[in-house]
């Protein structure tokens, strides 16, 4: 799946951060890109790499969560033979590879605060210096970083350097959540099956059902675009009869009833009694004939409690029950429960 088709919509959100990629494109400038996982970040940077003058260049990815701190500035800055153990010959850094072309740096904010610091030099001046070397290397680099986390945030408690953070925020593009890009879903969620329909041999496109494309639209998507790919793609997989519209989609891939259960940790003691916990009525363990039959009750109680006190607010009952929302719908249609309850 060619990546640059994934970055598609038509909302007035994801349509503004699209113009303001394609306007920071061709300047020299820094840039930061904030989002949640999922939104779509390594496709800005290639957007802002491919609409430069520096297109054919090299793009050079590093994802700074995904290495050691201790390998973190070797890999930026490269080293020279026998700089440390291991380093057995000379090896050029992520800004010598990026030379004349883009660094993109990922998950910005794991960076230690030494690679902070060697991490300002290079982008001040324009130089690095490999670990164990002495000798500056000029490079021509156009940084594009990325993180999910409030810069700004982690800069006034001490633990990212304000000046660096001035210095990779000439232009700073946020992107909007999934959940906030209205209609996108609904366009993502059909290009996404399109795509895995083809790929399955399917002779046409059926669609969703209208249970299915309202359940798409009200779900809150914590994983963004990344998430309902997964979604689609998979519901389309397991479906067998490409004549009739899709039926049924699964958002937690994890859900099972024969999955392990963790135990719940214990409850620290208290000296202080507090008032008495709000609970659905104990059942009569004399009187109990069918075991199904009185934990299906209870279970029922429980959540005809919970709906009534979020006011069937769906969402909320389900944060509040420890259950993801397509496990509590599950469980609102086999008790056959109902607002009027």
């Amino acid at each position: 799946m060619e990546r640059e088709n994934q970055y598609i919509g038509q909302s007035g959100a994801f349509l503004d951060a699209v113009e303001r990629t394609s306007r920071a494109a061709p300047m020299r400038r820094p840039v930061l890109v904030i989002g949640e996982r999922g939104t779509g970040k390594e496709l800005i940077a290639e957007r802002l790499h491919r609409l430069s003058t520096r297109w054919d260049e090299p793009l050079v990815t590093m994802n700074c969560a995904a290495l050691p701190e201790t390998l973190i500035e070797a890999e930026l800055f490269g080293h020279e033979a026998g700089a440390f153990t291991g380093a057995t010959k000379q090896r050029a850094g992520r800004f010598e590879e990026a030379d004349k072309g883009t660094l993109f740096l990922d998950e910005l904010g794991t960076l230690s605060m030494g690679a902070q610091e060697r991490l300002l030099r290079a982008v001040e001046y324009g130089e690095v210096t490999r670990i164990g070397s002495s000798r500056p290397i000029r490079v021509d680099v156009r940084i594009v970083a990325a993180t999910n986390e409030d810069l700004p945030a982690k800069a006034a408690r001490g633990e990212f350097r304000a000046d660096l953070l001035d210095r990779l925020s000439f232009e700073v593009i946020t992107l909007p959540p999934l959940r906030v890009r209205e209609g996108d879903i609904e366009v993502l969620a059909d290009y996404f099956g399109r795509r895995m329909g083809a790929e399955l041999g399917w002779e046409a496109w059926p669609g969703f059902a209208n249970h299915v494309a309202e359940e798409l639209e009200n779900h809150p998507w914590p994983g963004n675009v990344r998430e309902l790919r997964n979604v689609v793609e998979r519901a389309v997989y397991r479906w067998d009869d490409w004549e009739r519209p899709i039926g049924h989609v699964q958002f937690d891939p994890f859900d099972s009833p024969w999955k392990p259960i963790s135990p719940a940790p214990a409850k620290p003691a208290t000296s202080e009694a507090g008032p008495p916990a709000a609970s659905a009525p104990a059942a009569d363990l004399d009187n109990i004939d069918d075991l199904k039959a009185a934990v299906d009750e209870h279970e029922r109680t429980i959540i005809e409690h919970a709906l009534g006190k979020h006011r069937w607010n769906q969402r909320q009952t389900a944060k509040a029950l420890g259950l993801s929302y397509d496990q509590l719908r599950h469980a609102i249609k086999k008790h056959g429960l109902t607002d009027d309850d």
